[in-house]
């Protein structure tokens, strides 16, 4: 296989969608997208500053050690709420390249779900291995009861759990795997719990597309079943929207 039928067939129908939306609706497309960059780009500086780090900390920090009650209700703002060492511009590129394409390919509600799984099942795990410790099971879930007062990933859990999603809705199989190898590669050179809620994330993530996947699995089955029987066998609209995406990328 060449490289030109290898990109083909791994991004073609992603690029595909993401051409025609931006070219037929420009940044109509991508208003959450954008939202989510205004913010991003309100909150970091913000948190750098002493009159901005207390309401900013206020409204978007989430550690481990806060009530369950306050983290979710801090959970969606923390989002837009990246670490205090990272520079701004990476954050805000992962953002607008992750979350637009995303937004264009998932739409923008279950853009907003996967994003909030994501986060918080980052979230959740730091509870668990921070219970856990890092003495047991070789100190792979575990981590160290001082990482209770390390704040939340911010955007990064989510934007690591929309590019799963994206690559396994448009079964970009190659990529996924390199986001997740990427992702493990980190916990082994860094080991902190950041990488960690990362893989938390893309596992919760995969648990949400093989639950969603269910419903499509079973229409298949019936339609082959259909056209076992003689009846016109059913063509779930998942089916029809890749043909049009591989067109449009010829």
């Amino acid at each position: 296989m060449t490289v030109r039928a290898f990109a083909r067939r791994e991004w073609g129908p992603l690029y595909a969608t993401v051409r025609d939306a931006l070219v037929t609706r420009k940044w109509r497309a991508v208003p959450l997208t954008l939202g989510a960059v205004c913010l991003t780009a309100v909150f970091q500086p913000a948190q750098q500053y002493s009159w901005g780090y207390g309401p900013v900390r206020t409204i978007g920090f989430v550690r481990a050690e806060d009530p369950l009650w306050v983290a979710l209700l801090r959970t969606p703002l923390s989002l837009f709420v990246p670490a205090l060492d990272l520079p701004v511009w990476g954050a805000l590129a992962q953002i607008l390249l992750v979350f637009g394409v995303a937004e264009i390919c998932l739409g923008r509600w279950r853009t907003l779900v996967v994003a909030y799984v994501s986060t918080l099942a980052g979230t959740t795990y730091a509870r668990i291995g921070i219970a856990v410790g890092p003495d047991h099971l070789g100190g792979v879930i575990g981590v160290p009861a001082a990482d209770a007062q390390v704040v939340d990933t911010g955007p990064s859990a989510a934007v690591v759990g929309l590019a799963v999603v994206v690559c396994v809705h448009f079964r970009a199989w190659f990529t996924a795997a390199l986001v997740v190898l990427a992702m493990v590669a980190e916990v082994l050179v860094k080991n902190n719990l950041a990488g960690k809620e990362h893989l938390a994330a893309i596992a919760a993530v995969l648990v949400v597309c093989a639950v969603s996947a269910l419903p499509r699995r079973r229409a298949r089955q019936r339609s082959v079943m259909a056209g076992r029987s003689g009846a016109p066998p059913m063509r779930s609209c998942i089916f029809r929207r890749g043909r049009s995406q591989r067109r449009s990328w010829r």
